[in-house]
């Protein structure tokens, strides 16, 4: 592997000098690779810390434009990217941020004709995406192709933020948590709202989880759930057991 060019010692010198990760984990999240399934208020920022931080490839996928209400929350996006592309977008920004990254753009919508070509050969996937079809969708890709899962969700003062590796033998997936139901009745920030900064501690959080994915560190998060109250400022950790007649990892 090619030792990191004085640029990236430079660059990443607060991650190297961490016990946790130095020199060796630095390497490991250059050589990593991640898709991030919608770029808007928990993709932005993951985006941004992911770019900052040296991961090798970033894939990003949403098939969605910027709009001026997205503004108010999707800090990777400014007034010159209206009618853009997200993705395209997005991608413009990682470039400005850390022109070590390569990218990939899918500027589509996830569907079970594509799913699995557009999400394979990365090493996790961060789902930040706002509909449960689609949320299943990756998250049964993600268990088929045996990649880590990274899912974020978001409501109006509260956040949720799980990591699932359903093929191991006590780790759940992500339907272990939700179940099987893809009509799942969803209501979007547009119309309940949702206050910017909220998406912000969520999508650094997802961001921390792919990094921890690819260069460990500290504790395996793999079957908790973090649930994130801003209204009251409590949190809380729930650990999730794998469901013995789930129907998707139970037979794996």
């Amino acid at each position: 592997m090619t030792p990191l060019s004085d640029d990236e010692l430079a660059r990443y010198a607060r991650h190297i000098v961490l016990r946790e990760v130095g020199g060796s984990g630095q390497m490991r999240i250059r050589a990593a690779s991640a898709a991030i399934v919608g770029c808007g208020g928990i993709g932005s920022p993951a985006i941004q810390y992911l770019a900052a931080a040296g991961i090798g490839r970033l894939v990003l996928i949403d098939d969605d434009r910027v709009d001026l209400s997205n503004l108010q929350r999707q800090t990777i996006f400014s007034g010159g990217d209206l009618g853009l592309s997200k993705a395209a977008a997005a991608a413009r920004a990682v470039a400005a941020i850390n022109p070590h990254v390569d990218v990939v753009v899918h500027a589509i919508r996830l569907d079970a004709d594509n799913a699995r070509d557009v999400l394979a050969d990365v090493d996790v996937i961060l789902d930040g995406c706002d509909n449960f079809a689609t949320r299943l969708l990756v998250a049964d890709t993600a268990l088929a192709l045996r990649t880590p899962l990274v899912s974020a969700a978001v409501g109006q003062f509260d956040g949720q933020l799980g990591v699932f590796r359903g093929w191991e033998p006590a780790a759940p997936c992500y339907r272990c948590f939700v179940g099987d139901s893809p009509d799942r009745e969803g209501v979007s920030c547009a119309e309940q709202g949702v206050l910017g900064p909220v998406t912000g501690v969520l999508g650094s959080l997802a961001a921390l989880e792919v990094l921890r994915a690819v260069a460990p560190f500290g504790d395996d998060p793999a079957g908790n759930v973090m649930l994130l109250d801003f209204l009251s400022g409590r949190f809380r950790t729930l650990r999730l057991p794998k469901d013995p007649a789930c129907s998707a990892c139970s037979g794996i």
